[in-house]
């Protein structure tokens, strides 16, 4: 599939997604979220992606949603709508982009090095690392568009950072800064604008060169499904039988082998072909 919208830029392990319309600062479009859908999807399945960055050409990330269609812009009937779906349409399809991001088997880093607004900020929320730039602004501004929150932002904010936080920035709809963000629990660091990139890759990097590629999808969907269980039950459940599991295959040997070998691991298994039988258990 051919981009309109995106750069998908291969680098080693490390798969960098650019939000490309800077002329629009990276304003989301129905093309947008087709082929952000694709370009996890297309990431998943390729053993060559151990991360994915995705980030903003230009100075923003992403300003929200493209309303230049005027008031209709989120009416599904008009013309020019960017409204994310027709009715029914998401959940049928596999939740869009949101549904492609949390289910990818790979690890993603949002690199946020500008205004980070509406469905700019939401598509983030999926993702498993959340860095900014100094400059950067994050709005979850829907209330004062008439809307509510979208992309299942409802349900990934208050587990992010906690329900009163997510209550007073979706009440207010005002724009955060990054150092408020990095106080409330939405990015994990600020760095300068310059270094954002680097420091980007440099996380993904550590989990590209130290970790299993079948353990990294395993642990990413174990965390964000059982977080926000009542108990621990199910986690201990899954988890007891994934060590048996993996603790008699491949990896598991390479790992222990490398650590008293003082040598980097290299992990044979890949999430193509070697997930454990028991992946996908909350489908059972």
């Amino acid at each position: 599939m051919a981009y309109e919208t995106l750069l998908y830029e291969l680098d080693g392990p490390v798969l960098t997604i650019t939000l490309n319309r800077p002329d629009k600062l990276n304003a989301y479009t129905a093309t947008m979220g087709a082929e952000l859908t694709d370009a996890f999807q297309r990431a998943d399945a390729d053993d060559a992606v151990r991360v994915v960055i995705v980030t903003g050409a230009g100075r923003g990330f992403c300003a929200g949603a493209d309303i230049s269609a005027g008031a209709g812009a989120f009416d599904t009937q008009a013309e020019g709508s960017v409204a994310f779906q027709a009715p029914g349409q998401a959940r049928a399809e596999g939740g869009g982009f949101v549904g492609a991001i949390y289910g990818c088997r790979k690890p993603s880093i949002a690199a946020i090095n500008g205004a980070a607004v509406g469905v700019g900020a939401t598509l983030t929320l999926p993702m498993d690392i959340r860095i900014a730039a100094s400059g950067a602004r994050i709005g979850f501004i829907f209330a004062r568009r008439g809307l509510v929150p979208e992309a299942g932002s409802a349900w990934f904010l208050p587990r992010l950072v906690g329900l009163p936080q997510a209550l007073r920035w979706c009440l207010t709809g005002k724009l955060v800064p990054a150092d408020e963000a990095l106080a409330g629990g939405l990015v994990s660091e600020v760095v300068d604008p310059d270094h954002l990139l680097v420091r980007a890759r440099e996380i993904a990097m550590e989990i590209a060169e130290n970790t299993a590629p079948v353990s990294i999808a395993l642990a990413r969907q174990m965390l964000w499904r059982f977080s926000g269980e009542p108990d621990p039950s199910g986690a201990l459940a899954v988890d007891g039988r994934l060590s048996m599991i993996l603790g008699a295959g491949p990896d598991v040997k390479e790992g222990v082998s490398a650590f008293l070998e003082k040598r980097p691991p290299r992990f044979p298994g890949r999430v193509s072909e070697d997930m454990p039988d028991l992946y996908p258990w909350w489908k059972d």
